[in-house]
């Protein structure tokens, strides 16, 4: 039966999530998976790190972020100097790449998926960074030592998208696809539908943990833009960049933009989409008013929404509920028992 070292490189709730998940599923994947685990490493940006390579008291160390105190007392090894470091010491399997977003450059989490598989660990990911802007290296690189880099969760967190064209739609190509991919935006746009204005509405995401103290990221469609930019590179094999993604953000959309729509039955979402025509590609993220008979009309809150356009299916749509954390997780995990097993 083998036994995974596992890394956890940022442990905020995605990573938190992840440890909850694994503890709940131990059984389940040394029953079904003839698996076990141990974690040797988990590195936080305000709390500190953990190395220990004979294996972490987990339970031991969520209690200690969520009482605010350091992990390193549950260390055997000196505090890393940075992630590098802390993937070197860490002498994992498997490193769960999940510090935040750098929408420009993908740094530094393109360096550190770059190591640990340099290292010879599987590298998994709900950073979208690296996708957008080392997909190719980093592909080849895991291909050279016969490792995965994964990251499901990069884009509607848990719903299977990346691997359901990896591994369930041989043959398949991507025409187009177009959808809400920002929760946070979508239930700004629904809270405004109820007459809230927009700076109420995105103070109630900020309350409820979906949005940011700085929103920019959400309300100007930089989210939506790194979706965009990964599901064109992924899917559709053309490298894309996020500011090569024409992008207009929700600022602008007033509560009287939001009941003028509802007269004319339609609503006001921020519509992702990309089109691929003789190997050139038109992306785009903006603010549109989608008719009463649009599959996107339906999407409420925090829900998502991908609709994809093959040459061999029509069209296929995938629609996320209420995501979260723990959906987020899901994701790692099931790129964590795709690159264990194959």
């Amino acid at each position: 039966m083998p036994h995974y070292k596992l890394a956890l490189l940022g442990f905020g709730n995605v990573g938190q999530a992840l440890a909850i998940l694994l503890q709940k599923k131990q059984a389940d994947l040394k029953s079904k998976y003839d698996l076990t685990y141990s974690f040797t490493g988990i590195a936080t940006g305000r709390h500190g790190a953990a190395i220990n390579p004979d294996g972490i008291e987990i339970d031991r160390a969520l209690d200690l972020v969520r009482e605010g105190k350091s992990l390193e007392s549950l260390s055997r090894r000196e505090p890393p100097v940075d992630g590098i470091d802390f993937i070197d010491l860490c002498e994992a399997d498997v490193l769960f790449e999940n510090t935040p977003v750098d929408y420009l450059n993908g740094q530094p989490a393109v360096d550190h998926i770059s190591r640990a598989l340099e290292r010879s660990m599987h590298a998994i990911t709900a950073n979208k960074g690296p996708v957008v802007h080392a997909y190719q290296p980093l592909v080849q690189k895991a291909s050279e030592v016969q490792r995965k880099f994964y990251f499901e969760s990069t884009v509607m967190d848990g719903a299977p998208i990346f691997s359901l064209f990896r591994s369930s739609l041989p043959g398949a190509n991507l025409l187009s696809f177009t959808g809400i991919l920002n929760s946070t935006t979508n239930l700004i746009l629904s809270r405004m539908e109820m007459g809230e204005s927009f700076d109420a509405a995105v103070s109630y995401a900020q309350e409820i943990g979906i949005a940011e103290t700085d929103p920019s990221g959400d309300i100007d469609g930089w989210d939506a833009a790194v979706k965009v930019a990964a599901l064109v590179t992924v899917l559709m094999g053309i490298p894309l960049k996020p500011v090569e993604v024409d992008r207009t953000g929700i600022r602008d959309i007033q509560v009287q933009d939001i009941q003028e729509a509802k007269e004319m039955h339609s609503r006001w979402k921020l519509v992702c989409s990309a089109v691929c025509e003789d190997g050139q590609v038109s992306a785009s993220v903006s603010p549109q008013m989608v008719p009463s008979n649009s599959p996107l009309y339906q999407i409420d809150g925090t829900t998502s929404i991908v609709q994809f356009e093959t040459d061999v299916l029509g069209s296929l749509s995938i629609i996320e509920s209420d995501p979260g954390p723990h959906t987020t997780a899901y994701g790692l995990l099931a790129d964590f028992l795709n690159a264990v097993n194959q």
